[in-house]
């Protein structure tokens, strides 16, 4: 079975050589990687397109938001897990806005790391128990998005939906008797209507548009 390919971006050697021993413990993931400021991460992921890369919030030259979003650029399937020390509001959702899938405080348990890694490389979402009462505040403020110019079609609305109850493509099509095609081009028009990134924040906007419920 191929391993999955991980990178490691972080500027504590301390942190970098945790991470490096978990990982060796592991037979299904291969460190492929390594940087230590925000610069040379995008550098050396843009050449190695790793399936998960793991990135520190707060990095020299380029902080973690911003290589995110650098990385995004031109390669939008890109799956970012961060790891940071801080869980304030504004850093959880300047992350999950730039394109992270996952968000872990670093003192999150090793069996945690590896669940977000697995769950990212399968392109869902994953937030570790601490930061969810962040994400629950946030959903249950008066929404601040505008509505979009390029309203969703019914079939869209009901895939939104679908995607903000945790459903994978191949569950939404199983469940509406489409191809799993079909649904990842829906998918995809969602996210260019609404000009989100990626499905954890189309899931965010059906929770606090009202759309869905937890």
């Amino acid at each position: 079975m191929t391993r999955l390919r991980i990178f490691i971006a972080d500027d504590h050697a301390i942190v970098r050589e945790g991470l490096r021993s978990l990982l060796a413990t592991e037979p299904d993931l291969e460190l492929v990687g390594e940087a230590n400021d925000g610069v040379q991460a995008v550098d050396k992921v843009r050449a190695l397109k790793p399936d998960v890369i793991l990135l520190d919030l707060m990095m020299p030259r380029m902080d973690g938001v911003e290589a995110i979003t650098e990385i995004k650029k031109d390669w939008q399937d890109a799956r970012i897990i961060i790891l940071t020390s801080f869980s304030d509001d504004e850093k959880v959702f300047s992350a999950i806005r730039s394109g992270a899938l996952g968000y872990l405080l670093k003192e999150s348990s090793p069996d945690e790391l590896l669940k977000a890694i697995y769950s990212v490389s399968r392109g869902e979402g994953f937030l570790s128990p601490g930061i969810a009462s962040k994400v629950m505040r946030e959903i249950n403020q008066p929404p601040k998005l505008p509505p979009t110019k390029d309203p969703l079609t019914e079939r869209e609305n009901e895939i939104l939906q679908l995607v903000a109850q945790g459903l994978t493509n191949d569950q939404i099509a199983e469940k509406l008797v489409v191809s799993e095609r079909t649904v990842r081009t829906h998918v995809s028009n969602i996210l260019a209507k609404l000009q989100l990134a990626n499905r954890t924040q189309a899931a965010l906007y059906a929770l606090k548009e009202g759309l869905a419920s937890l």
